[in-house]
């Protein structure tokens, strides 16, 4: 299979660290981005990673592509059995997935060497098909990164330090589970593992400042990225049978953080906001754009506590013991995505994460 993307990007790294874990064959190429009307036509948003199988068909999105890669290769599957341990794995995931998205766009294009090094990269890769200097594509690219994935996602001068300080946790939680296990939740990779691969591989362990900042802060992360990425043969998975303590840290961080976003979002789209602010530990986030893609994201995270047996669903809500958590399992939903409502994703038709697209 081919597999579109970028070598400095978030969730191609995320997708190709599954595919190496899974033994799955693949090529890589840039995303061609000068033919955005084919790929609009074959997934309906032009992002990456985009996958074309071998049979004509293609698939977008990382979640949903790795989760159907797991029924077509059920060898080291990154689910753990126990029921409230996989929907914490898909917490985890989501968090990294929506949450360290902001933090690791803020660090690429915020400071002057690692937005100089990212724009050169990209020029190579997705500009190609542009004939104009050089420097001004670099400065297109960088102009676009900012304005619509720093500034747009509610970074400014006031909560950039914030911003930097869920980094920080993050790096901090990982470092807490780590001490006890070489993956987040067991002996091998679990999906919440490669959900943190996205900011983890590509832009924190891979910028200058953000990368810095991982070697001497959390050099057990900087570890887990190099075993992430060569994590090929871990014998037979053995995933945790219960939440264990040194988890704790880190949901509380979701819950005040991410779910806290989900549900401002939410709720924006229900009142059908084109920009919302939210205040987030104390820290007053402004202008965000609403996000379908995030509603929907929330959805899924609902279904699959709604899918929870009784028992299941109160140590969940014991592992949760935050407000920000009730957005879980409220009756009512704040609003409707109408996104993937025949479960047709990783094929079909995507959407993009915001209005105008992902890099």
């Amino acid at each position: 299979m081919k597999v579109y993307g970028s070598r400095i990007s978030y969730y191609t790294g995320k997708l190709e660290a599954y595919l190496r874990y899974k033994g799955i064959a693949y090529t890589s190429h840039p995303t061609p981005y000068g033919d955005a009307k084919l790929l609009k036509e074959k997934v309906g948003a032009v992002q990456m990673p985009l996958v074309e199988r071998e049979d004509g068909r293609w698939m977008s999105d990382s979640t949903p592509m790795l989760l159907h890669f797991e029924t077509e290769y059920p060898d080291r599957p990154i689910l753990p059995a126990d029921p409230v341990v996989s929907f914490v794995a898909h917490l985890i995931e989501d968090y990294a997935d929506e949450w360290l998205w902001r933090p690791a766009m803020h660090y690429r294009w915020h400071y002057r060497y690692d937005r100089l090094l990212a724009s050169n990269i990209l020029v190579d890769e997705v500009m190609r098909h542009l004939k104009l200097p050089r420097w001004l594509k670099r400065q297109m690219i960088q102009n676009r990164q900012i304005k619509h994935f720093v500034r747009r996602d509610g970074v400014t001068d006031s909560s950039r330090e914030h911003v930097e300080q869920g980094y920080f946790h993050a790096l901090d939680n990982m470092t807490a589970m780590l001490k006890n296990r070489p993956f987040l939740l067991g002996n091998a990779p679990s999906l919440a593992d490669f959900g943190l691969m996205g900011p983890m591989f590509r832009h924190f362990g891979e910028d200058p400042t953000p990368q810095e900042l991982m070697r001497l802060h959390a050099p057990a992360v900087y570890e887990w990225v190099a075993r992430m990425w060569h994590a090929q043969d871990q014998g037979s998975p053995k995933f945790l049978a219960e939440i264990p303590e040194d988890a704790r840290p880190m949901l509380q961080e979701i819950c005040e953080t991410h779910l806290e976003q989900l549900t401002a979002n939410a709720h924006a789209f229900a009142m059908e906001q084109d920009l919302f602010g939210m205040t987030v530990q104390g820290c007053n986030y402004q202008n965000i754009t609403t996000s379908r893609y995030r509603v929907w994201c929330l959805e899924e995270l609902r279904r699959r506590f709604a899918a929870l047996s009784t028992t299941d669903q109160a140590t969940v809500r014991t592992l949760l013991p935050y407000d920000q958590a009730a957005i879980l399992w409220l009756d009512d939903m704040p609003a409707q995505s109408q996104f993937n409502s025949d479960n047709h994703l990783p094929f079909g038709k995507a959407i993009n994460v915001f209005r105008d697209g992902t890099p």
